[in-house]
């Protein structure tokens, strides 16, 4: 299964090298304010996905620390003796059948 995985990553990475040797030829991006950008196709995916990535994972940070907060306080209050846990007494309801007037 190791080897299968390598191989997988193997071929992956000379499909995505042949992708940014193939698309060698300098592209020119152009900003607002008639800024512009000359460099290869291949950079200029890499650089977006990166940045991309980098946002989605800040964007996500936020939830995870309130995630691990929520994490911390359950594990707390796991090791807590059962004694000090105030518990209410178990209360019973009869309640006549629901199929009787």
């Amino acid at each position: 299964m190791r080897y299968l995985f390598w191989a997988v990553k193997f071929i992956a990475f000379v499909m995505l090298f042949g992708f940014a040797m193939h698309n060698a030829n300098p592209v020119t991006l152009n900003f607002f304010f008639n800024y512009t950008w000359h460099a290869p196709l291949a950079l200029i995916l890499l650089v977006f996905f990166v940045s991309g990535a980098v946002i989605g994972l800040l964007a996500s940070l936020g939830q995870v620390i309130r995630l691990r907060r929520e994490l911390v306080a359950l594990r707390k209050e796991k090791r807590q003796p059962i004694n000090s846990i105030a518990t209410a007494p178990p209360t019973v309801a009869f309640e006549p059948p629901r199929d009787a007037l």
